[in-house]
């Protein structure tokens, strides 16, 4: 599957190893987790309000489209999270995630 964003330039930062809906995935260190996942994949996925796919909105935090959910079922907001070593992520909140 082909990621919506594409790294224009090669960064020479760590590469770090996360998942994304169990699907193993890597992204470079001072990646935002949005960036990472779309880096991945062409969409964060759909919504409980919309059947549309999402990508994120206005990439600074302010709108509601680019939230996640880590291991233990915090939200987190994609755009202004940094991607961390052995990051579980999760694009829908699903209880036996926390």
């Amino acid at each position: 599957m082909t990621g919506q964003f594409v790294r224009l330039a090669e960064r020479t930062s760590a590469e770090i190893r996360f998942t994304i809906d169990g699907t193993p995935a890597t992204a470079r260190a001072g990646d935002t987790v949005l960036t990472a996942i779309l880096l991945n994949r062409p969409s964060l996925g759909a919504t409980e309000f919309t059947p549309h796919d999402r990508a994120g909105f206005c990439l600074m935090g302010a709108c509601q489209a680019c939230w996640v959910y880590d291991a233990d079922g915090a939200r987190r907001r994609g755009c202004s999270t940094l991607v961390e070593p052995g990051m579980a992520l999760f694009t829908k909140w699903v209880p036996s995630h926390g």
